[in-house]
């Protein structure tokens, strides 16, 4: 697996985003001026584009992790593990000691596997039940593979 990270979001990233966020689960406000304050990391699977998730800062040293998303035929490989760790490496180089998600309830586990906790916020995005999680990244030593079924 080979990752790109890019400034701008290529359209490999807006490709995946729209299959997996608006086509499958029924997303509609899928892009935003996040995006653009973003790193954005795509996972390849020799020249395929199969998973895509994005980065942006957040207070302090903290930095914020979303819009992880893998393509369905790839799904259950790791790649969302694999995605995670990426990022986490990455802002790591940036100076980031801790990382935030927002993450859709349904997929939890996957995150608490990687060794995200709860911090207590659920809400809902689009009508779907979300909750923030983080993440110390001085405890990171390595990434830890989980189950990418939910993405």
């Amino acid at each position: 697996m080979r990752y790109e990270v890019s400034e701008r979001i290529p359209q490999d990233a807006k490709s995946i985003r729209e299959t997996v966020f608006v086509d499958e689960q029924g997303f509609h406000d899928e892009f935003d001026e996040t995006d653009e304050i973003s790193l954005h990391i795509v996972a390849y699977d020799g020249d395929a584009p199969v998973g895509v998730c994005r980065v942006f800062p957040n207070e302090g040293n903290t930095w914020t992790l979303g819009r992880l998303a893998v393509l369905k035929p790839y799904r259950g490989r790791h790649l969302g593990a694999g995605l995670v760790g990426e990022a986490e490496k990455t802002v790591r180089s940036r100076g980031a000691d801790r990382l935030t998600l927002h993450a859709q309830e349904r997929v939890k586990d996957f995150y608490r596997s990687l060794g995200y906790r709860d911090m207590g916020i659920h809400d809902l995005d689009e009508g779907c039940p979300h909750m923030w999680m983080d993440k110390p990244l001085a405890e990171t030593v390595g990434n830890k593979a989980g189950d990418d079924e939910e993405l």
